[in-house]
């Protein structure tokens, strides 16, 4: 579905819902061991045809309301290899009293996990909290994307929520290699206007020893691209250490951001032996 496609909130109170996921290798495959889920969370881990397991999670009436909190507990044990994104677009309706969702994750040794979530459009009136918690061993790897949109600018909604927040603190051995909270909250000044022309942000990062190919080539290409005030996207990229890279991006446009973040992630299909947007419109 179009995130930017007009459609009202679902008329049901808020409340919470947690879901457990947990990933283990046998053999050559990873297998979800674990998929449990409480309303209005819901899990869906499809087959593919490759030897990581994928998980997608999706939201009972399509997005949150006001007063939802959800949280996702997810363990990929070692040497396991997981997808984990969502069923559509994370949609927040208008939520004066706000709402939250919150994920934490265990990558141990040698494991992968790539969380690959569609973009967040949160509507007018929209109070949205986000908090990500990611706790790798030594010698586990992740994938980990954020995209937030201005919301249904097609509707004429471009920025026109009361408050959104995103946390992001990623551990390795205990030690914090990311700690950051993002806020956007027109207290602080009009929304449109400090955002320009830029209808969708981004965040990429890359951590850990399996994606040694992949930052290095990611840096190569975006050190390459021409320097343009008047571009359609303006992305940057930051090595964290040794073994991490993290890249933000604002683009005019949702879709631009979007081809933008499957081209920069074009290393994990085969990193997962299957393409999961390959059977997506």
């Amino acid at each position: 579905m179009n995130p930017h496609t007009p459609t009202e909130a679902p008329s049901r109170t808020g409340r919470a819902g947690f879901a457990r996921l947990a990933f283990e290798r046998v053999g050559p495959r990873t297998v979800v061991r674990t998929a449990l889920a409480h309303s209005p969370l819901r899990l869906l881990t499809p087959r593919n045809h490759g030897h990581a397991a994928w998980a997608y999670t999706s939201s009972l009436g399509g997005g949150l309301v006001d007063g939802d909190h959800v949280s996702l507990e997810v363990d990929v044990a070692p040497g396991a290899s997981a997808l984990l994104s969502t069923q559509g677009a994370n949609r927040v309706y208008r939520s004066p009293n706000g709402c939250r969702s919150e994920l934490t994750a265990r990558v141990e040794k040698g494991a992968l996990l790539a969380v690959v979530p569609d973009p967040t459009v949160c509507f007018t009136g929209a109070r949205y909290a986000q908090a990500f918690d990611l706790r790798l061993a030594s010698g586990a790897s992740l994938v980990f994307v954020d995209l937030v949109t201005s919301g249904r600018d097609a509707s004429g909604e471009r920025w026109a929520f009361t408050h959104y927040t995103s946390t992001l603190r990623v551990c390795v051995d205990g030690r914090a290699r990311v700690d950051e909270r993002w806020l956007l909250d027109p207290a602080h000044g009009p929304l449109p206007e400090r955002l320009g022309r830029f209808n969708a942000l981004a965040s990429v990062l890359l951590l850990g020893p399996a994606l040694t190919s992949a930052r290095e080539s990611l840096s190569t290409q975006l050190a390459a691209l021409p320097v343009s005030s008047r571009a359609a996207l303006i992305p940057s990229v930051s090595p964290l250490g040794t073994d991490g890279l993290l890249l933000r991006a604002a683009a005019v446009s949702v879709e631009e951001l979007l081809r933008a973040t499957r081209a920069w992630l074009s290393f994990l299909p085969p990193l997962l032996g299957d393409d999961p947007w390959a059977r997506r419109v």
